[in-house]
């Protein structure tokens, strides 16, 4: 028992470590002019289907099976689930029409917004929410199987380089350094990895904070990505996006998961 537990927590350590390794990549990517927004976008786009179907296919309804195991008086099972997602989902549009309200996925080149050096420290606030949440939603999973850990991990990888790539490039725009703006990726970093920490300090919050985080993860990919990708005309980036959510499925179905 002690030995699959330790097991566990390695995983979440090293999937933690990649993920953050992830923004660390995007933001040395702009830092050092070494990548164009033109393979960006396909990480977006990709992400968000799988982003999507991963929170509506496999976390809300785990978390749904989580909460048939506790008793509340006014909810039901599935009520307290989406109370949590709705939660969640509301977090991040809060921080990100408050704080930071001209943020979006992407290199930054509309220097008038972000001219001021106050406008990218908030946009890094509204994404180290983003990434704290990271952090909880890949540790909840694996909380509950490797399975899904390992799905929540990919979902969220895939939009780790474009979060680094983002606050990297508008630390820029800004006119910060490019050490303050590698700097404020290895930030986005720290917060995956202090989300995942704090989750597996408190295990017995899983049947709640997985719900949460699934908000989050809609969010992000409803509400932030699938805007980038409607930015860009053209057939290419929606088939991307179905293959995201196909690929998801394709996974599920080979490794025979039921939820």
């Amino acid at each position: 028992m002690h030995s699959a537990v330790a097991t566990r927590i390695l995983v979440a350590l090293l999937l933690g470590a990649v993920a953050a390794g992830a923004n660390l990549l995007g933001g040395l990517l702009i830092t050092q002019r070494q990548w164009s927004r033109r393979y960006l976008k396909y990480f977006i786009a990709f992400g968000a289907g799988f982003m999507l179907g991963t929170a509506l296919l496999e976390m809300i309804p785990a978390s749904v099976k989580l909460q048939e195991h506790t008793w509340s008086l006014v909810f039901s099972a599935t009520d307290t689930v989406f109370v949590f997602v709705l939660a969640g989902y509301f977090l991040v549009h809060f921080f990100e029409h408050t704080v930071a309200p001209h943020f979006h996925f992407g290199e930054e080149t509309h220097q008038e917004e972000v001219s001021h050096a106050h406008a990218s420290y908030a946009a890094l606030l509204g994404l180290v929410i983003h990434t704290f949440f990271d952090g909880v939603a890949i540790a909840s999973g694996l909380l509950v199987s490797t399975w899904l850990g390992g799905v929540i991990f990919i979902a969220i990888f895939l939009h780790k380089i474009p979060e680094g790539f983002t606050v990297a490039s508008l630390m820029l725009a800004s006119g910060q350094s490019r050490a303050t703006a590698f700097a404020s990726s290895a930030i986005l970093g720290a917060a995956t990895l202090a989300g995942m920490a704090l989750m597996l300090i408190l295990k017995g919050t899983v049947a709640d904070a997985l719900p949460f985080s699934a908000g989050v993860t809609l969010y992000v990919a409803a509400s932030d990505l699938i805007p980038e990708v409607n930015r860009e005309h053209n057939v290419g980036m929606a088939v991307l996006v179905f293959l995201g959510v196909a690929i998801f499925i394709a996974l599920k179905m080979m490794f025979h998961v039921g939820v």
